[in-house]
């Protein structure tokens, strides 16, 4: 299929077959050819519906079983479980089914599955939609539920459910008066100072994108550059700055900013954000273990990590992802602290943030931090700024986020943050 003749739904069906069978992520598969030759609304289309699939993957399972009594190969089953979820969620009959036996392979051998999507489909429609509502909250896979229930408890991981399956809201940071940002765009002005809008449409198209009065941020990831308080001239790295919008906070805050970023396809993201918003920062390409070019006053390190606290966006992580490879993740944050010390002036500050929710890639690196750098000392008072809660912060003196947190408002995603002031080694 071209994709001039690529509907949103056979899209959205390329997208969970690579997610669920690959193991890739929607962030990647949105890119490629095919998909990414799609008009801005078709491609929307496809990834709100791959999402919503994704989002609802197991109570649509829990209907399917209902009327599955032998396995089906796996692109046969993500035909039902969209179909399922659309129709669940208020989409026609009449459109739902018949595009999707229509989407359905009629190969030569083997057995011919468009007159059994078609049955499953028509049951679920008359039969399962009503009791979409009642099915419980999907639940996180096991080999991520686990660790979480043990860091965080039953009832908080329930709760994480809860506003992973509710998704996000859009989250903006305003370049100047964010208050005056909410009430052009009847958006909500959050306690930590970031806009929230509940029905947004193409965000292009919103007012103020052009001239770049704003760009798009999670609250919770518009907190480190918060904390870190840069001034006027200030010499600040941003160490894994890609996409860029704590660049662009740091910028508007008037430092001297180094936005550096290992993939030169990522920091195009960062250079498209510069010029749009009208800012300037200087974009470096490289290893962040390799860079030299200091001392700085501050550096900001949001370190790859799990991205386990961005699920309620980023639905697909979960499923594309089996924990395999937290172990070097967790190796590598630890040495880019220590990198990322080398390049502080003596007083410097250096946040060190992950959108993750597992403690080993947030408290557990900063106790272990101290340990390997007497002269370090964690940043307390920094964290009173607007809108942070005193439950948020944690033993070893950071801040822990969670998706939970902010319920009426419409959560936040999971992040851990910790500033940290380098001082001199004290002679035994």
């Amino acid at each position: 299929m071209s994709a001039s003749s690529l509907t949103p739904r056979a899209a959205a069906l390329r997208l969970l077959d690579a997610v669920l069978g690959e193991g890739e992520l929607l962030s990647d598969l949105l890119g490629r050819a095919g998909i990414a030759r799609l008009g801005a609304p078709e491609r929307a289309a496809a990834q709100r519906l791959a999402v919503q699939t994704l989002r609802g993957m197991e109570r649509a399972d829990r209907i399917l079983d209902r009327h599955l009594r032998k396995r089906v190969p796996l692109n046969i089953r993500n035909i039902l479980r969209l179909g399922t979820v659309e129709l669940c969620l208020g989409g026609d009959a009449h459109g739902v089914v018949n595009e999707l036996v229509g989407l359905t392979p009629s190969g030569q051998r083997g057995p011919k599955f468009k007159p059994l999507v078609n049955a499953v489909l028509r049951k679920v429609a008359e039969e399962d939609v009503k009791r979409w509502p009642d099915l419980r909250i999907p639940r996180l896979p096991g080999w991520l539920r686990t660790p979480l229930v043990a860091a965080w408890g039953k009832g908080a991981v329930s709760a994480m459910e809860k506003a992973h399956f509710a998704g996000a809201p859009l989250d903006l940071t305003a370049k100047g008066d964010s208050a005056a940002l909410a009430n052009r765009l009847g958006g909500t002005l959050l306690p930590t100072g970031s806009v929230r809008l509940a029905e947004t449409g193409q965000v292009s198209a919103l007012p103020g994108y052009e001239a770049g009065d704003w760009w798009v941020q999670d609250a919770a990831a518009a907190l480190p550059v918060h904390l870190l308080a840069p001034q006027p001239g200030e010499r600040v790295l941003d160490l894994c700055a890609a996409p860029g919008g704590k660049t662009l906070q740091l910028c508007a805050a008037g430092a001297d900013v180094v936005a550096l970023d290992i993939s030169d396809r990522r920091m195009e993201r960062v250079r498209e954000n510069l010029a749009r918003t009208g800012l300037k920062a200087t974009c470096v390409v490289q290893d962040a273990l390799a860079h030299a070019d200091g001392p700085y006053d501050a550096v900001l390190l949001d370190a790859p990590c799990s991205a386990t606290g961005t699920i309620r966006r980023h639905p697909d992580l979960p499923f594309a992802k089996d924990g395999s490879d937290f172990a070097g993740l967790i190796e590598l944050q630890a040495r880019m602290i220590d990198h990322a010390l080398t390049l502080l002036k003596p007083g410097g500050r250096l946040v060190f943030c992950t959108c993750s929710l597992l403690p080993d890639e947030g408290e557990c690196q900063v106790e272990e931090a101290l340990s390997r750098h007497p002269e370090l000392l964690v940043e307390r008072d920094a964290l009173t700024v607007p809108g942070v809660e005193e439950g948020w912060i944690t033993e070893e003196g950071g801040l822990r986020l969670r998706p939970d947190y902010w319920p009426e408002l419409g959560g936040m995603d999971g992040f851990y943050i910790a500033v940290l002031r380098k001082g001199e080694v004290v002679a035994a």
